[in-house]
């Protein structure tokens, strides 16, 4: 127990740290001991399997207990986080038009057993179906969106239930809430198997066939992270955005760069909103509609491929095409969560502005899957950190408007 105590007093990041150097360790001395990947898949599995409860349960006793006055607040994290995707949508052409690429196709197969979008709206006609669908199935099959809805829809009609049943639900909520920080205390074995995994299974041939786009991909993001992002941060708050933003990026990003799993993410940021003394009523909804609709990375990655897509078939790509493009983007990766397969199979919907052909676009689909373990982990933990961000950011705004002073 003395051992489990100290173990537990370290900070987490620095755990986390420790477990990533060991992971990428592991992976490069021992690549074939496949076992050390358990860790990592023990690990998201909890959280994923918590996550969608935690959410519906934190959701419902939110609304069931609010106190009201949050409405200024959640109009303006909505306003945040789509800015925030339209504006790296733009930020994605402005930087492939500046660094113009195409993409090898030789031997890349279709990704095939997937199926793409046909047009915008079969995109808004599944996110819709997903809002409705039925309340077990979206918790069976963690549909965020059906769980948000159907979350504020029982916590609106609790509203007047008795004080015993609003208590009842408030220590569900709270018996949960413990469950994930226990399940968060072993992120650096999880950690470590997730690194371990990626080391030792993906090579540095990707690099060399794929090393622009991969570059292009991962500057751009890491410009919404550290640029854009502080940006829109910094004018909404008239206050020094870095100490909000790097906070972010280190204890929401860093988990969700190896997880790869904004779903997985949900319960951390949780706790970096209560960390942040943010209002409980505010985060517990606004966390789960940020995994929905405020998604940077799904953005770039469906700009930057279509426009990649686009170059290597040789189209001349003119400024009204591309600002159509960042539009589409935007609502495309707000939708991306109803779409199985996530932001990559929403590219062909792009690629259809520039008249590329069907199956050229699904190679190009195939050449994301190829290069995903890296596209993927950095859209997850920019959209994640973004969350956290932007909630709070929507509510030191009205702290500053209240006189109240800023932790950062």
């Amino acid at each position: 127990m003395k051992i489990i105590e100290k173990w537990n007093s370290i900070s987490l990041i620095l755990r986390i740290l420790c477990g990533l150097i060991v992971g990428a360790a592991l992976g490069l001395l021992i690549p074939g001991a496949s076992w050390i990947s358990i860790f990592g898949n023990l690990f998201v599995g909890a959280l994923k399997a918590v996550a969608p409860i935690l959410v519906l349960v934190l959701v419902a006793s939110s609304l069931a207990n609010a106190r009201g006055g949050n409405a200024k607040k959640f109009r303006t994290v909505i306003i945040l986080y789509l800015t925030s995707t339209l504006s790296a949508a733009v930020l994605a052409v402005i930087i492939n038009f500046a660094f113009p690429t195409t993409i090898p196709l030789q031997d890349v197969a279709a990704a095939e057993g997937y199926d793409a979008p046909s047009g915008m709206a079969e995109v808004v006609q599944t996110l819709l179906m997903n809002i409705v669908a039925n309340p077990v199935d979206a918790l069976m099959n963690a549909n965020y969106i059906g769980i948000l809805f159907w979350a504020v829809i029982l916590g609106l009609a609790l509203k007047k239930a008795s004080d015993g049943t609003k208590r009842l639900l408030e220590d569900l909520a709270q018996a949960i809430s413990k469950i994930v920080r226990g399940i968060i205390s072993f992120a650096p074995f999880g950690i470590m198997g997730l690194v371990f995994n990626s080391v030792s299974t993906s090579g540095l041939e990707i690099f060399a066939t794929y090393g622009q786009l991969v570059a292009v991909l991962v500057c751009t993001m890491l410009l919404v992270a550290f640029g854009l992002n502080p940006l829109i941060v910094g004018l909404a708050l008239r206050h020094n955005p870095y100490p909000l933003v790097l906070r972010c990026i280190r204890s929401s990003g860093l988990t969700a760069f190896f997880t790869r799993s904004s779903a997985a993410n949900i319960p951390v940021n949780m706790e970096l909103c209560e960390d942040l003394g943010l209002d409980e009523d505010m985060y517990s909804v606004s966390i789960p509609l940020g995994a929905t609709i405020n998604m940077d990375g799904a953005a770039v990655t469906i700009t930057t491929f279509s426009l990649a897509a686009a170059f290597t078939m040789g189209v001349d790509v003119t400024l009204p095409m591309a600002i159509m493009l960042s539009i589409v983007a935007t609502f495309s990766a707000c939708g991306a969560s109803g779409v199985a397969g996530g932001s990559l199979l929403l590219v062909p919907l792009g690629c259809s502005l520039f008249g590329v052909p069907a199956d050229i676009a699904m190679q190009i689909v195939g050449v994301g899957f190829i290069i995903s373990v890296i596209q993927d982990s950095m859209e997850t933990a920019l959209n994640s950190s973004g969350d956290a961000i932007f909630t709070a950011t929507a509510e030191f705004r009205e702290w500053k408007k209240e006189g109240r002073k800023l932790p950062l």
